[in-house]
Formats: C-alpha cells, sequence, structure tokens
C-alpha cells in the first residue's frame, strides 16, 4: 500500500509541474503578441494609419466624440483638425499629453464638461479653442503662451474674475482676434489685452467701473458688448470709447445709463445699442458724427421726446427702433414726423407709438399729419426753450405744443474720476427765510405761493397759486449735495392753466430745492430767427418761488397724510387702545359664558346621576332611601356584586345594576324577571351558618358584604 501512495503521489506531482509548464508558455505568447500589436499600432501611428475611435465618428479631419459620456479623450487619427469634445465628462486629467503632438489639430470644442483648469496639454497648432460652460478660474500665461496661433477665444460662462486673470495672460497671443469672457465674475475691464482684438464679449460680469486707460491700444477693435453690467454715466471716463477708433459695433444694454455716453466714436460706428437703459434725456450732438450708423435701438428707456437735430447726421440710418418708450407726441416731435416723411421707406421704425396725449394714445407719429399741420415752424428759431424743442410753434388748434418732459443736465459722465460739478443757473434766495425744510411754500413777489409734499421715497406732489395769469411756469428742481450751491439742475415747462406737478424718479432720502417761474409772451413781436415768440421773465417775479423738501427713506413705513395734522394722528394712535379694550371685554364675555354653560352641564349631569340611582328602587318596591352610588363601593375598598337581591310581594327579585353605565334609562316594570326560591334537597339550608365558616375553607368571606342573614349565591339554584 505504501509503495502505490508514494506512485500516485508521483503522477499527481509530474502532472502539476506540466501545468506549470503551460502556463508559463501561454504567459509569455501573450506578452509577446502584445509587444508585436503596440509595434505594430506605433508603426500605424507612425505612417498615419491610426483607425477611427470605436466611440467617435470620423469624416476626413472632423472627429466627432461629443454627447458619448467619455471621460477621456481616445487616440485619435494624425490628420484629425477639428475636435467635437463637448458634452461629456472630461475633465483636465482626461486630456492625454500625446494630444500635444497632433499638429493638424486646429479647432478644439471642449465646452461643457468638467474642466477646473485651463487645458494645458493642447496642440500648438490650434487657432479656435472653446472652453466655455466649465468651472475654469484662472487664465495662466504658461497655458496660453504655448498657443501661441490662437485667434479665437471662448471662455464664456466660467468662474474667471479680475484677479485670477494673470498679468500679461495674452503677451504671447499676438493673433487674437476674439476674446469671449461673457458671464464670469469680471469687476472690471481686463487689462494687457493684445491690440490684435477685433471683438470683446464681456457682458452679464460686475463690470461697474470703465477708467480712461481701460482700452488703450486696442485700435483694431470692432465689436464691443457691455451688456448687462452696473455701468453709469458718472463712472465711464469721458474719453473712454473715444480711443476705439475702428469701433463698428458697440452694445451697452441692460445698465444704468441715465444718457448715451460722450465722445463715442462715430467715425466707423454702424450699430449702437442703448436698450433697456434708465435714459430719459438725449442730449443735442450726442449722435452727430454718426454719418455710417445704420442701426440704432433706443427701446425700453423713459424717453418722452427727442431734440430736433439728433438725427441730422444719420444719413445712412435703416433701422431705427424705438419701443417701451412713453412718446409725448406733441409739437416737440413735429421735426421727427417730417424727418420720417422726407426719408420715407428707406428706414424701418419700429415702437414710435404715441403714449401721450391722451388724443392720440396708441397712434403712430408717422400717422398725425392732420395733428402736426396744427404746429407753424418759423424759421430756425425757438420757443424760450419749451421743453428743449426748437422751432417755433404756433398753436391753431387744440393740439397742444407743450411738452411734458425735461431738459435734464445728468451728472456729469466721468466724475468719478474727474470731480466735475455744476453750479445752478439761477441765484435761489436764503433757503432759511423763505423754504423752511418742512416743505412750506416760497413766495415770489407775493403773488406765487408754492407748496410741496412728498409723496414717497422718489415722488414730490408740487402745488402752486399764481395771482397773475402766466402762459407757461418754468419748473426747477436741485438735489443738494454736500454743499448747497453745488449739483445739478433739471427744467421742465409747465403749461400756464396747470396749478400742480409731480415730480418722479428723485434720489430717496434726499433734499432738493424746488423753484418755479411764472413766463409770459410778448405778443407784440413776430418771432424773429433768433428767438421765435419771446418768452420773459415778468418783472415782478424776478426772482423765483423757492421751496426745499426731502424725500423719505425707502426703509421706513410712509405714515399717516400729514394733511390730516395732528387729529388723523390721534384718531390713528386711538384705534389700536380701543381695540385693546373691546377685544379684552370680548375675551371676558365668552369666559364667563362659557363658564355658566360648564356650571350648568356639570350640574344637570349631577342631578341625572342622582335621578337614575334611586329608579330601580322606586319602581320595583316603592321609593328608597340611602341607596349607594358605585363610587361608594369603589372607595370603600370592596368589590360592588353585579346584581341585587331584592325582596318584593311576589317573592324574590333581582335586577342587575351596570358597574360602567351610571346613566341608564329606567327599568320598565315589564322588563323585570320574577325568580322564585328553589329550596336544595336533603334539607339543606340556603343560609350559610356563621359557626361552619372557619371550618369549611372553601366558602370565602369576601363574596357578600353582609356577615349573615342573605342567602350567598353559591347556594341559590334556579
Amino acid at each position: 500500500m505504501a509503495a502505490e501512495s508514494l506512485i500516485e503521489l508521483r503522477d499527481w506531482l509530474f502532472l502539476l509541474l506540466l501545468c506549470l509548464t503551460l502556463l508559463v508558455e501561454v504567459l509569455e505568447f501573450a506578452a509577446a503578441t502584445a509587444a508585436i500589436t503596440e509595434a505594430a499600432l506605433g508603426e500605424a501611428e507612425l505612417q498615419g494609419d491610426v483607425p477611427c475611435p470605436s466611440a467617435c465618428r470620423c469624416d476626413d479631419g472632423f472627429i466627432y466624440c461629443n454627447d458619448r459620456g467619455l471621460s477621456i479623450i481616445p487616440p485619435l487619427p494624425l490628420t484629425a483638425a477639428v475636435l467635437y469634445l463637448q458634452n461629456n465628462r472630461i475633465d483636465n486629467a482626461g486630456l492625454p499629453i500625446s494630444l500635444e503632438q497632433r499638429m493638424t489639430v486646429q479647432v478644439v470644442y471642449l465646452y461643457d464638461n468638467e474642466l477646473d483648469d485651463f487645458p494645458t496639454h493642447l496642440p500648438p497648432s490650434l487657432r479656435e479653442l472653446h472652453l466655455q460652460d466649465n468651472n475654469i478660474r484662472t487664465l495662466p500665461r504658461a497655458a496660453l503662451s504655448r498657443l501661441p496661433l490662437l485667434e479665437k477665444l471662448h471662455m464664456d460662462d466660467n468662474s474667471i474674475s479680475t484677479v485670477s486673470i494673470e498679468d500679461k495672460a495674452f503677451a504671447n497671443n499676438p493673433r487674437l482676434r476674439l476674446l469671449f469672457l461673457s458671464r464670469n465674475h469680471l469687476s472690471s475691464i481686463p487689462s494687457g489685452l493684445p491690440s490684435s482684438l477685433e471683438e470683446l464679449r464681456l457682458d452679464d460680469n460686475r463690470i461697474s467701473t470703465i477708467p480712461t486707460h481701460a482700452f488703450r491700444g486696442l485700435t483694431s477693435l470692432r465689436r464691443l458688448f457691455l451688456d448687462g453690467n452696473l455701468l453709469a454715466n458718472q463712472r465711464i471716463a469721458d474719453d473712454t470709447f473715444s480711443r476705439l477708433s475702428n469701433l463698428t459695433e458697440l452694445s451697452l444694454v441692460r445698465n444704468s445709463l441715465q444718457s448715451p455716453p460722450l465722445n463715442l466714436p462715430s467715425t466707423h460706428l454702424l450699430r449702437l445699442y442703448l436698450q433697456d437703459n434708465a435714459m430719459a434725456h438725449m442730449p443735442r450732438g450726442s449722435l452727430d458724427g454718426m454719418r455710417r450708423l445704420q442701426k440704432l435701438d433706443l427701446s425700453g428707456n423713459n424717453l418722452t421726446t427727442l431734440p430736433r437735430g439728433l438725427f441730422r447726421d444719420l444719413d445712412s440710418i435703416s433701422q431705427l427702433l424705438l419701443r417701451g418708450n412713453p412718446w409725448y407726441c406733441g409739437c416737440n416731435l413735429r421735426w421727427l414726423h417730417d424727418w420720417l416723411h422726407v426719408r420715407g421707406s428707406s428706414v424701418t421704425v419700429r415702437g414710435l407709438t404715441c403714449h401721450a396725449p391722451e388724443k392720440v394714445r396708441g397712434r403712430s407719429l408717422r400717422d398725425l399729419t392732420s395733428q402736426m399741420e396744427q404746429c407753424e415752424v418759423d424759421g430756425l428759431g425757438g420757443v424760450g426753450g419749451l421743453g428743449g424743442v426748437e422751432g417755433a410753434k404756433r398753436d391753431k388748434g387744440d393740439f397742444p405744443t407743450d411738452s411734458p418732459t425735461t431738459t435734464t443736465v445728468p451728472l456729469p459722465q466721468g466724475s468719478l474720476f474727474t470731480l466735475r460739478s455744476r453750479r445752478p443757473v439761477h441765484r435761489y434766495p436764503d433757503l432759511g427765510q423763505d423754504s423752511p425744510l418742512g416743505g412750506e411754500g416760497g413766495v415770489a413777489g407775493k403773488t406765487l405761493v408754492i407748496s410741496v409734499k412728498p409723496l414717497s421715497p422718489e415722488t414730490v406732489h408740487i402745488t402752486w397759486q399764481a395771482a397773475q395769469p402766466a402762459s407757461a411756469f418754468r419748473l426747477s428742481w436741485l438735489r443738494l449735495g454736500n454743499n448747497p450751491a453745488m449739483g445739478s439742475i433739471t427744467e421742465t415747462l409747465v403749461p400756464g392753466d396747470r396749478r400742480e406737478y409731480l415730480l418722479t424718479q428723485l434720489q430717496p432720502q434726499s433734499s432738493y430745492i424746488i423753484c418755479l417761474v411764472p413766463l409770459v409772451v410778448n405778443k407784440g413781436r413776430r418771432a424773429s430767427i433768433t428767438g421765435g415768440f419771446n418768452m420773459n421773465t415778468d418783472s415782478e417775479h424776478e426772482h423765483p418761488a423757492c421751496a426745499r423738501t426731502e424725500t423719505e427713506d425707502p426703509q421706513v413705513q410712509p405714515g399717516a397724510d400729514q394733511g390730516q395734522d395732528v387729529q388723523g394722528t390721534d384718531e390713528l394712535a386711538a384705534l389700536p387702545l380701543a381695540g385693546i379694550i373691546g377685544g379684552v371685554t370680548a375675551c371676558a364675555s365668552l369666559f364667563l359664558i362659557f363658564g355658566i354653560f360648564c356650571w350648568y352641564g356639570h350640574r344637570a349631569g349631577y342631578l341625572a346621576a342622582e335621578d337614575h340611582t334611586g329608579v330601580y328602587g322606586r319602581d320595583a318596591v316603592g321609593p328608597r332611601s340611602g341607596a349607594k352610588h358605585y363610587d361608594d363601593y369603589v372607595e370603600s375598598g370592596t368589590i360592588k356584586d353585579t346584581s341585587i337581591l331584592e325582596i318584593g310581594t311576589p317573592g324574590f327579585q333581582m335586577t342587575p345594576l351596570a358597574a360602567h353605565q351610571p346613566l341608564q334609562p329606567k327599568a320598565k316594570v315589564e322588563d323585570m324577571t320574577y325568580i322564585h326560591t328553589i329550596f336544595p334537597s336533603n334539607n339543606t339550608t340556603l343560609y350559610r351558618s356563621t359557626l361552619n365558616h372557619t371550618a369549611n375553607p372553601g366558602y370565602g368571606t369576601n363574596r357578600g358584604y353582609r356577615e349573615g342573614g342573605i342567602p350567598d349565591i353559591d347556594y341559590a339554584y334556579t
């Protein structure tokens, strides 16, 4: 047996050795095959024979690997020129180093991926790079310097801030023509932009300030987009845009401009977008020299009129968009009506619909020919500044010749940098004597009384009384700063028959001086070339009637109307006290009623319980006294029997008494059952003997509540 076991063990060891030898041979063969395959692929790659990746689609030099869920870029053919890799899950680790060797690649689409940093392993032959919709936070100079031929860079919808752009980041990109940085976190114009730049998009950022040197050296810039930022006139330097001499398209949509910026480039400008701002005034001359302008968009502002001659240099205008403005179509726009008819179909106008007066509301200005004929224009003169409109107008009917618009002197552009201010034109009286801070009216010549009352943080209501008739009133208001003599004046002309005016769009929690001057017309002279109707200030009204007021704080809820004075305030103050007293009285009354109701219910239930307890004795055997309640047995520490045996006239009567239903309807006589006594046999007595109580432990003493005289239920048979 031992010899046979040894022979069997030897055979098994030989078989195991044979298997190990075969396994080694298989591994060596697999390694050799892999080496041969790798060498073949390398040789094919050198010869340009790398096949199209299985996850992609190839069409000559166009490689379509988009929307594949890739996390790494697969090996690419050497003939690849345009790579579509968008909408994947590629991060910075998914860009292989071998990508730098693809010298034929010129365009790469890597938007909507998971890149956190600017990619570094990109081919230096790249000319167009799309990296929008990622989470890139920096623009390093080292990475950009590896792309000397880059012409277009799209970096929209990332997390780039002004400080995250390295100094001279674009110094080694002399061919960069297009730079998109929309919807990032920029707070200012990036510095060090290449002079070759032709299009710059910085819309939907947080840019609030543009200094003088912001666009220095960008002489080739043609298209500039600054939509959706925080730009205001006083934060834009005067000569900011004047340096962009070759600019053809400028967009300043969705900002906080009160008027067009100063010194706009006019030589080559073709398209100007100023919609959705806060412009209420277009200065005369703001569009001068723009002879090549083709499209002008002023939609979504607060314009009511346009000064005469604003479009005098717009020889090439073909599109004029004016939607969303409260246009006042009086004689103030007679010149624009004539200009539109002269240009005819060569210009497309959208949105020039009248908002006032009421008789022409909703009509187009082009269609007001009959109304505009009532306005007579004499020469080149003007009506003493009627709403800032030139040209003398004479009313030949009921069509309004006045304009409610304001000749606004906006905050000086670039005041943040130049600290300029404008002195008031009028000489105002002593505020301490004529115009107290409480909003009391000022008096001019004892014939004009003005009073003001703030209605909201942005509106002030003005009323006045004039003893002498006037053709018009010149209303002026000035917002005071640190020095009452410094500020900017806003003026408007009010018809002579009006005695109130509502100022809107004021600065909350600010002090204003409001002055009113009556104007009369010298009808004896015909309008001349320099004057039109001669509107002069009456000699009695040499000094304007002025008042001083303060707008309210928007954080404070407006109180009661000040016109009701102390009486209205006392009435409003008494209301809470009366409400408290009435509420307390009502609550006390309700509590008292509720208490009475509860007491009555409890009393009624107690009486009903007493009546129910004695009902069985009264109905069965007559009145009883001293009947016990269910609770009396519980308190005595004994267990109440569920039945009470009572002796009646016919015999024994047992009436059940429910333990947990104290309130039961009265038992009827016909429902009672009469039980007759049946005496047991063998002369056994029904009464327990007290003598055998201790001798017979089978009968407990706790089954009844009396010691004797009452038969036990264990001995009663029915």
